[in-house]
């Protein structure tokens, strides 16, 4: 009979380590796949965050090229105008009247806007080119050229231009604009011209 007892004693201990194992088996088995599950979940988060913090350094990105762009198109107005205000100097010709040196009430102010722009750009240097029409011998209108460029030149001085930025020069009637023998051609051709250096 004890062998018996020892028997059962030793059935229910295996059975007892049956069962204990099966169970903490499962329980290995539940709790293996909770962290994969947990897992899933956490690299759908990661991926959520990761695609959020993509999407903030993009928007960040468009909103540095927007700044630069804003920059860009700031620094090319900017550009545009200096080189519209510098085309407009050289384009703007002071005109005389025949066989006449002096300046006329528009050529003055011409002038005033030229030593304005010129005040305004300091580094800037200019030559002042006095042109006529064809009538008169060659001699006589290269003097009367120069006479030209002088005066603008003795005017922009006045106004408190450095003569050191001015230069002048004369082409008489050796460079006309207006081809045309009227009073209208003749009219175009006295002239200074300015040219920035």
């Amino acid at each position: 009979m004890l062998q018996k007892h020892w028997t059962v004693a030793a059935l229910v201990v295996a059975l007892t380590f049956m069962i204990i194992f099966s169970v903490s088996s499962c329980a290995k088995k539940k709790i293996s796949s909770e962290p994969a599950a947990t897992t899933a979940e956490e690299e759908a988060r990661r991926q959520a965050e990761e695609e959020a913090r993509q999407r903030e350094l993009e928007r960040q990105r468009a909103l540095k090229e927007e700044d630069l762009s804003d920059e860009s198109l700031s620094a090319r107005m900017a550009e545009q105008r200096t080189v519209s205000a510098r085309t407009r100097f050289e384009n703007d010709d002071i005109y005389f009247e025949f066989d006449s040196v002096r300046l006329t009430p528009d050529a003055q102010g011409i002038l005033a806007q030229k030593a304005q722009w010129l005040r305004a750009n300091p580094d800037a240097e200019i030559t002042i080119e006095g042109h006529c029409d064809n009538r008169g011998t060659n001699e006589y209108n290269l003097a009367l050229g120069e006479g030209r460029a002088q005066s603008a030149m003795a005017f922009l001085t006045d106004l408190g231009i450095d003569a050191a930025r001015l230069n002048t020069i004369s082409y008489g009637e050796e460079r006309p604009i207006d081809m045309a023998q009227t009073e209208e051609g003749w009219a175009r051709n006295r002239r200074a011209h300015f040219v920035i250096r």
